[in-house]
């Protein structure tokens, strides 16, 4: 079990509306509690680790402390699977974040979506918009790359399961270190441990592998569908867009149609780093803290 008195979060269960126990990490204390809170959403198979650096700097900031909640989609981290395995798509894993919102109290806040978790923000911004007040749309956007998602489908359902920690952090370099050169030693390794849990000493990948599977059944030889439409609505709403150096899953053409539909958007390059980028390196961070103590 997770140490919250060390970690710097609450370990904070809850239900879903069909019944499962899902899990969010929740960061900082009663006396941040008048500015908006920081609620972070991972991508596709990935969990609320993956911010918790992130999250650690923004609930602890000197001058603008945030609250910071952190989730882990069913099937995902310490959330239940599902035994329905077409539950795992965007429209229940939005329900599942407005779930968490309403058990956190959160009636409003700012919102960063990494990959699949922005893309769940789209149709948050249909179901729910009074919960946004901001987003950072982290290399994700309203159309992805097709080539971007065939490397993700083939990455994650061609992977062989590392039987030790230093073999995973050197399969996690292996695969992603041409995208991703601006990382160091510590930075990999920190990776390896919000990709996969211990059990018994090994690492285990931390995900239903039924999400992955759902990727095989896409036909490519048909244009992916996009959230236009979608991304009008989220478009009310101050948008910050970080884009990897070396992103194959959003364009700059993608990026480009978004500032012309949302006057309010800024843009920020993240160098050195592919899909999706570590949003508290040095190099992003201080623009991310920026555009979020901007908000009130």
């Amino acid at each position: 079990m997770e140490t919250a008195a060390n970690d710097g979060f609450r370990a904070t269960p809850y239900q879903s509306d069909d019944g499962l126990t899902l899990y969010a990490r929740d960061y900082g204390g009663p006396e941040i509690a008048d500015r908006l809170p920081v609620i972070c959403l991972p991508g596709l198979t990935r969990n609320a680790r993956d911010f918790h650096t992130l999250a650690l700097l923004l609930s602890t900031d000197p001058a603008t402390p945030r609250r910071v909640v952190t989730i882990d989609y069913r099937g995902r981290g310490q959330s239940d699977w599902d035994a329905n395995k077409a539950n795992y798509n965007l429209g229940i894993e939005a329900r599942d974040v407005v779930s968490a919102c309403q058990h956190l109290k959160i009636e409003r806040g700012i919102f960063i979506g990494t990959s699949r978790g922005g893309l769940i923000l789209h149709l948050l911004a249909h179901m729910r918009p009074d919960l946004i007040a901001a987003v950072i749309l982290n290399d994700i956007g309203p159309k992805i790359e097709a080539n971007g998602l065939k490397r993700i489908r083939d990455y994650l359902n061609a992977a062989t399961p590392p039987h030790s920690w230093p073999e995973a952090v050197a399969f996690l370099k292996a695969c992603h270190i041409r995208y991703f050169p601006a990382l160091q030693e510590e930075d990999w390794r920190e990776m390896a441990a919000a990709i996969y849990r211990d059990i018994n000493g090994k690492p285990v990948a931390d995900f239903d592998p039924a999400i992955a599977t759902q990727l095989l059944a896409i036909d490519f030889a048909q244009p992916l569908p996009d959230l236009w439409p979608y991304f009008d609505e989220l478009a009310k709403v101050p948008i910050l867009v970080v884009k990897g150096e070396h992103s194959d899953l959003i364009a700059d053409k993608t990026v480009d149609e978004m500032k012309a539909r949302c006057s309010s958007l800024s843009t920020l390059e993240a160098l050195g780093q592919g899909h999706a980028p570590l949003l508290h390196l040095e190099s992003v961070f201080p623009r991310t803290r920026l555009f979020i103590s901007d908000v009130p």
